[in-house]
């Protein structure tokens, strides 16, 4: 048997219990974030779903502390934001508009030390659907919710990857 599948197979045997209880508290996560939020914005919640695969299969990362889960979803929606407001009506103006949020929400991330990939989707997302009340919502809230899940659960969780 291959090597690498060996070493996987090991690793399941010997952390089979983390696996799915993280496993079955990032669905949680998301059935909360789901349930309180509005469906309409998907694209934006697609990013959640990223996130929250980072919060409970790599705990450990540093992308998945909450000043980077917060900060860089605050950073997505700012650029989205930005960008969505600057008129675009041709197809190379939206390509632009769309490419700029993600590389300065990136930048941006960078800087300040908040980098969270999965939150340059949250600018795509943003500056595809436009900025409502019920976006900041949904990311804020799905952010912070996020975080202090992950922060009540950070003694319990490994980092699987």
């Amino acid at each position: 048997m291959n090597r690498a599948v060996e070493k996987m197979i090991e690793e399941f045997r010997n952390y089979w219990k983390h696996y799915v209880l993280q496993s079955l508290f990032a669905t949680a996560a998301v059935f909360v974030v789901l349930y309180f939020l509005s469906l309409q914005n998907a694209v934006i919640l697609a990013s959640l779903g990223a996130s929250t695969f980072i919060v409970f299969a790599m705990p450990d990362s540093v992308t998945a502390k909450p000043v980077n889960v917060i900060g860089g979803h605050l950073v997505g929606l700012f650029w989205g934001f930005v960008f969505s407001i600057v008129p675009h009506v041709d197809l190379i103006e939206c390509i632009g508009c769309y490419a700029l949020a993600v590389g300065l929400s990136i930048f941006t991330m960078v800087v300040t030390d908040t980098e969270h990939p999965p939150a340059s989707g949250t600018a795509l997302g943003v500056v595809i659907t436009g900025i409502s009340p019920d976006v900041v919502t949904a990311v804020v809230l799905g952010s912070v919710l996020l975080s202090l899940i992950h922060r009540f659960f950070k003694p319990y969780l490994r980092d699987l990857t």
